[in-house]
């Protein structure tokens, strides 16, 4: 490949969008770009949205960079649109999975896509014909297009949905094991995890004109030659072949938990696992952006706002006025992915760019007054981290099956922050909406009384998932004493109505795997008798790189090893469902993707 050099910072004087048409290109003086973004969203330069994090990333290190949103993909032209970029397409399926974007936990098609225009999930009169606006496993079918475009510019997949799709993976629109994404789009990288650094290492190399090798927090995918060539550091670990784990499901339960068994221990062994006739290898993860990296990543240039083509992007008006200070999650929840996509160390942003970004959104004109959100995967990790003496930990789950004598709980940093913030010039109300590890609360009162005095929108949000011990060991959740201790203590907080639940919003899964009948019943039960409305719930959704999935396609105790019940069937999962809805009395209620459902009994 050709030595070239990378293009200068080329934001526009009193900061703009990255270029998202030819016009705003040439606008800069570009004849070419470095780097097109690929994105099933649309766009929005916020720094709650993957694409803008990676976009502006790239542009503070001098490459020019434009961003493809939502392109057409039943023909290669939109991906023709800047020309042949000079380093790579970044492709990438947007903020979700495209599966959960466009179907419900159940396989039914979702008639509203929130990073889309207007909710609209299909170009517009296109929906006769079912053409949307995101396609279905997006990263395949962006990376075919680009390749249909120009078939010499290097492809790199990234982001969620391939984060999270890298190894075999089970697809639930499909209900069948999927080889990787990376196998599938015949792409020439694959960037997992929050993707700065390895996105930024991959540019200089290209630019440099040396092959993008040897990556850490990326995945290649290499033929038997290729692989006996490499001269990796370490032996690498090898999963079960996509071909074994066809033939024995135990196996794919085998291969989530050394993936997940390296992830936490940050280990530096590369993973490798058979694809057909390619070989996937995973180098090691990258290193965590430092505190001081991320201050510099949220500090850069975004606008803020949708770009003008996009017009009304409803998850923007959900993030618009928030704030992010913590990244990462050592919660490790079998049904979650948070862990295994932004890592289980935690890294918070200083008290002094989380106020600088709050007085950037207290400058927007569509301002009023309220900081809806100052949070991030768990709010109340803030400060978090670890005190194990003699270096790194090799576990990374703090949290699970109680809280670990060695994790470090700063309760001052946060309450400073929380009052520091509060005091800007302009806020009127600061709110904490996102969810709140209670087991943490509860051993930092004053922040508890804080949060509860000053900082609530109305309701609490906590995520018990479920109130049996069964279940909530399989969702590697801490026991039912936890929710119990916690109403305890907000009842000598906050007697009143405060004592009858109202003031929290409980986050519930049924249909878990291993969750039968029974125990919705028994939950719904103990629900009633506490008091509490479970205003958020939802059947449990199998999406690929989670621990509970692995469980739900095996049928098997991740610990013992036994088979277990697994609700698959629609009725018995709707059955699940319903035996919560009569704790409401069949009041409409929110899933966990904010979109309305009526239960009816």
């Amino acid at each position: 490949m050709k030595k070239m050099q990378a293009g200068k910072p080329g934001r526009a004087e009193g900061g703009s969008w990255l270029p998202a048409t030819i016009a705003e290109m040439e606008a800069r003086g570009w004849e070419a770009v470095d780097v097109v973004l690929v994105s099933g969203d649309a766009y929005v330069d916020h720094p709650s949205f993957g694409l803008a994090l990676i976009g502006r990333w790239l542009e503070a290190h001098g490459f020019r960079v434009a961003v493809l949103a939502q392109p057409r993909y039943d023909r290669p032209d939109d991906f023709r649109r800047f020309g042949r970029p000079r380093l790579f397409f970044g492709i990438s399926a947007g903020n979700l999975d495209s599966i959960v974007a466009n179907y419900t936990g159940n396989a039914k098609v979702r008639d509203r896509d929130d990073y889309s225009p207007g909710g609209n999930p299909y170009f517009g009169r296109e929906a006769r014909r079912g053409l949307r606006r995101r396609p279905d496993r997006a990263t395949i079918i962006y990376a075919q297009q680009a390749r249909r475009a120009y078939g010499d510019v290097p492809i790199i997949l990234g982001g969620l949905e391939a984060s999270l799709r890298r190894f075999v993976h089970y697809d639930y629109q499909q209900r069948k094991l999927r080889a990787s994404v990376l196998t599938d789009a015949k792409a020439d990288l694959l960037v997992y995890g929050m993707g700065e650094r390895a996105v930024l290492e991959i540019a200089r190399s290209l630019a440099a004109g040396r092959a993008p090798e040897g990556i850490c927090g990326t995945c290649e995918r290499l033929t038997d030659r290729q692989l006996t060539e490499r001269n990796l550091p370490q032996p690498p670990l090898k999963l079960p072949s996509h071909a074994a784990i066809m033939g024995d499901l135990a196996l794919f339960l085998a291969a989530e938990k050394m993936v997940e068994k390296q992830a936490l221990a940050r280990s530096s062994r590369p993973l490798l696992q058979q694809q057909q006739v390619h070989w996937l290898l995973q180098h090691p993860p990258a290193a965590p952006l430092t505190s001081d990296e991320l201050d510099r990543l949220y500090a850069l240039p975004y606008t803020r706002r949708p770009h003008p083509q996009s017009g009304e992007v409803p998850a923007f008006r959900m993030v618009r006025d928030s704030v992010t200070i913590v990244r990462g999650c050592c919660g490790n929840c079998a049904f979650c992915a948070i862990a295994r996509h932004q890592g289980a160390d935690i890294v918070s942003r200083s008290p002094e760019s989380v106020l600088a970004e709050v007085r950037e959104v207290v400058a927007q004109p569509e301002f009023r007054g309220t900081i809806s959100d100052l949070g991030g995967p768990t709010a109340n990790l803030y400060g978090c981290g670890c005190a194990r003496p003699g270096g790194a930990c090799p576990r990374h789950d703090c949290l699970y099956p109680k809280v670990c004598r060695h994790l470090k709980i700063d309760e001052p940093k946060l309450l400073d922050l929380l009052e520091r913030a509060a005091g800007v010039a302009g806020v009127k109300h600061l709110f904490v909406s996102s969810g709140l590890r209670m087991e943490l609360l509860l051993r930092a009162p004053a922040l508890l009384r804080r949060i509860v005095e000053h900082h609530t929108p109305g309701v609490l949000k906590i995520a018990p998932e479920h109130t049996e011990p069964e279940v909530l060991r399989l969702m590697h959740k801490p026991g039912p004493e936890v929710l119990e201790q916690f109403l305890a203590r907000l009842r000598e907080l906050a007697p009143g109505r405060r004592c009858k639940g109202d003031l929290l919003n409980p986050y519930l899964i049924s249909a878990h795997p291993g969750c039968t009948l029974d125990h919705m019943e028994r939950m719904a039960a103990k629900l009633k008798n506490l008091g509490l409305v479970p205003r958020q719930f939802q059947d449990f959704t199998p999406t690929p790189g989670t621990l509970a999935t692995a469980i739900y396609v095996s049928g098997l105790d991740p610990e013992s090893g036994r088979p277990l019940h697994v609700a698959r069937r629609d009725g018995e999962r709707k059955a699940q469902r319903l035996a919560l809805a009569k704790v409401v009395g069949g009041r409409r209620q929110k899933n966990r993707t904010g979109q309305n459902r009526e239960e009816k009994i």
